[in-house]
């Protein structure tokens, strides 16, 4: 038996991915020819370590795993019967769910039932609105690596919004507050198909995301209804203070005046931007802020010491 432990976990979001292969632990990747979502190559856009191995999804059964990390209903309910043997699914299991409950907001049952699982949420919003019956649950947030030479500029005298699809996704995500902040504010959208709104740049790779959003006076959010996202924990990392919508959990990280400022009301929002784009020592201020709460609560060193202590107790390995 290897002594470190062997996971078996999919290619769903890449920066979290990224994020967890941080842990000195041994992680298999699932791939198929024709890259459908999950299982797509990880290619060169993040610097992955040596750690990381991509596997044919149909060699699955041929390898050796400690434990398996779900992160989509999909391959847990569907995929997993079809590529992984009896005695793999009845490894240790976590389940990663990214986001809060649909279709509804308090009285959706998660799908993940497993006798050897946990059920882990990425904030405590999601942990208080989905109803997982009586599976173990644990909350670990994110943990962002800070980008080396990234330091917050300021010098566009603009906003910036990190959505990918917005478009698409609707108002959900804020598509319509976007619309109505970036008819009154200077905005300037990026992400997968931020070309088809107004303001949108197109996409920015990865990892040159951080040193992008530096550039731009503030970061804004317009979304009503999702999870903490990490590029609003790259741009607090990076030293950006943080303006939008006072939902889920983004509350409970931002505390007005002091690292940024969250609303319900858009017009106050756009009174907030105003003061933001006039007074950039009042930026830089709240954006130092901004950072100090991103080390704290956000570091990699917490991150990890979430995660290797939750699967020593699943697996019983440390």
């Amino acid at each position: 038996m290897t002594d470190t432990l062997r996971i078996l976990t999919w290619h769903v979001h890449g920066n979290y991915l990224y994020s967890l292969t941080q842990l000195p632990l041994q992680f298999i990747v699932p791939v198929m020819p024709d890259n459908r979502p999950g299982y797509a190559s990880l290619g060169t856009k993040i610097p992955w370590g040596s750690n990381v191995r991509m596997v044919p999804a149909d060699q699955l059964r041929e390898q050796q795993f400690d434990c398996i990390i779900y992160q989509s209903r999909p391959v847990f309910e569907h995929d997993s019967l079809q590529l992984l043997s009896p005695e793999q699914r009845n490894l240790p299991s976590v389940y990663i769910e990214h986001n809060p409950p649909e279709p509804h907001p308090t009285n959706t049952r998660h799908v993940f039932r497993h006798d050897r699982g946990v059920l882990v949420h990425v904030t405590h919003y999601n942990a208080l609105m989905w109803d997982a019956g009586d599976m173990p649950i644990a909350v670990i947030e994110h943990g962002v690596p800070e980008s080396p030479g990234v330091h917050y500029i300021g010098e566009l005298e603009r906003g910036i919004v990190v959505i990918n699809n917005l478009g698409s996704r609707g108002r959900r995500v804020g598509a319509d507050i976007y619309e109505w902040a970036h008819a009154h504010m200077p905005l300037d959208l990026i992400g997968m198909g931020s070309e088809t709104m107004r303001g949108g740049k197109g996409e920015v790779a990865n990892m040159e995301v951080p040193a992008f959003m530096a550039r731009y006076r503030f970061f804004f959010t317009p979304i009503r209804y999702a999870s903490l996202g990490l590029s609003l924990v790259e741009a607090m990392m990076a030293g950006m203070p943080v303006l939008g919508i006072a939902a889920t959990e983004l509350p409970h990280v931002i505390e007005n005046g002091v690292n940024g400022y969250v609303d319900n009301r858009p017009s106050a929002l756009l009174d907030v931007s105003r003061q933001l784009l006039a007074d950039p020592g009042l930026a830089r201020k709240w954006g130092a802020a901004a950072q100090r709460t991103a080390r704290e609560r956000f570091g990699m060193a917490r991150f990890v010491a979430d995660w290797e202590r939750l699967l020593a107790d699943l697996t019983g390995r440390r």
